[in-house]
Parts: C-alpha cells; structure tokens; sequence
C-alpha cells in the first residue's frame, strides 16, 4: 500500500510539472513522460498513454536538431533562462510597476538557481538530442526534400 501511495504521489507530480513545463522553461513532455512511466508502474491507463507521449517528446527532440538554426536557437534559449536565474539570482531593486517593486517577486537564490539548473538541463537535452537525433534528422530532411522534388518532377512532365 505504501509504494502504490509513493508511486502515485511521485507520478503525478512529475505529471504535474510537466504540464506546467509546457508552457513554462523546462522539459514538459520528458517530465510528462517521466511521470507518466512512474504512474504506469501501477495503473494501465497510465501505461497505454507512456507509447504515445514517448513518440511525440523524441519527434520534437529530433524536429529541435533538424537544422542549425533551430539547434543555435534551442541554445540561446537556454542561455537566456540562465541569465534570468542569474538576475533573479542577485536579486536587484527594480523600478515600482504597479504592485510589483522594488523588490523581484520571488527573487533570491532559490528562484535563480532553479532557473540556472533549467538551463543546465536544456543544454544537456539539447546535447544529448543532437548526439542521439541529429543524423537521422538530417537524412529525414533530405529524404522528405527528394520526394518533394520527385513530385514536383512527375507534376512537370
């Protein structure tokens, strides 16, 4: 009973944050996915929606290592949520907006450093993705551009 309790708290909180991590910095469907293969060690709904989820998250990943400007992109991204940890980080005044100032809302090293570790995380999936991914990308592009061709060709004729 207690590690069905664990099992279940573990999941949804990771399925939680994922959700989350969708529209905010971080890695949604990997947390997404990740709770989802927790969730799945004791429910069968959850194990039927891991295949899925799975498939999409690796689809991105490869379609995020498809060409260098969508790779340069996914770095400076990354360095851009540093920086932001990095600023929330030292925690400087700001100007008064309404209610928010001097003060950052939620500023102090625990904010920064969650942002900083996001980054550090986004570098390493981008690594890992252009490492395990980029090669098969690169000839999915070339591939799907030879058909585009080939009809054009038969179109033509």
């Amino acid at each position: 009973m207690a590690r069905k309790t664990w099992v279940t708290i573990v999941g949804w909180v990771l399925v939680t944050v994922g959700v989350a991590a969708l529209i905010l910095p971080g890695p949604g469907l990997l947390l997404l996915l990740a709770g989802l293969v927790v969730l799945s060690q004791e429910y069968e709904w959850a194990e039927r929606r891991v295949e899925p989820v799975k498939e999409k998250a690796f689809d991105v990943a490869k379609q995020g290592v498809s060409t260098w400007p969508r790779i340069m992109l996914s770095f400076l991204g990354a360095c851009a949520v540093m920086a932001v940890g990095v600023f929330w980080w030292l925690d400087p005044e700001i100007p008064e907006f309404w209610i928010v100032g001097p003060d950052l809302p939620l500023g102090g090293w625990t904010t920064g450093l969650s942002l900083v570790l996001s980054g550090l995380i986004a570098f390493g999936l981008v690594v890992y993705s252009l490492r395990r991914w980029r090669d098969e990308a690169v000839q999915e592009r070339k591939d799907a551009r030879a058909a585009r061709s080939a009809r054009k060709q038969g179109a033509g004729a």
